[in-house]
């Protein structure tokens, strides 16, 4: 397993909402301070010698409630991994595009990063038009400039995913120095996703992917709540999932129920968990 990890206590919060960043949406053709309320949920990649934080930022428009802001992603950089320096504008956002019927008026969401033999960047996000949440796909040389792919599930069985929420891509990977390399297993890529439950996924390009499913055609799930524990409400797929010699090892959000969780933790309150495929 993977640990013991330790929060250093001189330079957190790393990255912060901002006021003073602005961007000016093409959705709107108006300025917005598009960091001004929130900056979570990141994904960190190694890229010549510094670490580069992807990170979702939400603005304050909207009601003030969870998923009704628009969200955008950061992109940060590091030359020792505490002490972040970010681009002024978002990397990744609803545009004018093919995508804009996923991605507005919600955003983008929860991002999460790999790299490929060749160098490619591969980045599993949310697309939010507060309707359905997909799990989609978008790929960068130099994490700056995006292609998105749309939904991963899209040509999965006919369609039928587009209409059922998924979010979460954890693609599972090797370690390779300092980088984490989306490897295949059995001649496959897999992916772990979604919430409040893990399933799995494969594909054979990184881009198109499809739900294992069971004989019923339902997605079948690989890690689900526990009563009586900290993750007794949600589990979700964290960062990529790492091939060690004793197994894959993913890191997960988790979720504690206050009716039936763990004694102790609050309701609803996210902690770290980690399991062992």
């Amino acid at each position: 397993m993977l640990g013991p990890f330790q929060k250093p206590t001189d330079v957190n919060p790393i990255i912060a909402p901002s006021a003073a960043s602005t961007f000016r949406s093409p959705m709107t053709d108006s300025v917005v301070h598009w960091e001004e309320l929130a900056a979570f949920n990141p994904a960190a990649v190694v890229k010549d010698g510094k670490v580069f934080v992807l990170y979702r930022a939400e603005d304050a428009t909207g009601k003030k409630e969870i998923g009704f802001h628009t969200s955008r992603i950061g992109l940060a950089e590091s030359t020792d991994g505490l002490r972040f320096s970010r681009r002024p504008t978002p990397v990744l956002y609803p545009d004018k595009d093919a995508e804009a019927r996923y991605e507005w008026t919600g955003g983008v969401e929860d991002p999460r990063i790999v790299e490929t033999e060749d160098h490619t960047y591969v980045l599993t996000y949310t697309q939010w038009n507060r309707d359905v949440p997909r799990l989609a796909v978008a790929t960068s040389k130099d994490l700056v400039h995006w292609t998105k792919h749309g939904p991963a599930f899209a040509k999965a069985e006919g369609g039928k995913y587009l209409r059922i929420e998924t979010k979460s891509g954890a693609i599972v990977t090797r370690v390779d120095g300092d980088h984490l390399i989306a490897t295949r297993v059995n001649g496959k890529y897999w992916m772990y996703f979604n919430v409040p439950d893990i399933m799995i996924a494969t594909s054979d390009d990184l881009i198109d992917w499809s739900p294992l499913a069971d004989s019923d055609g339902k997605a079948v799930k690989v890690l689900s709540p526990r009563p009586g524990y900290f993750d007794s409400w949600l589990v979700e797929a964290g960062p990529p999932a790492i091939m060690t010699q004793r197994g894959i090892v993913l890191l997960y959000n988790a979720g504690n129920s206050g009716e039936f969780g763990q004694a102790g933790l609050p309701a609803k309150v996210y902690t770290g968990g980690q399991a062992l495929f």
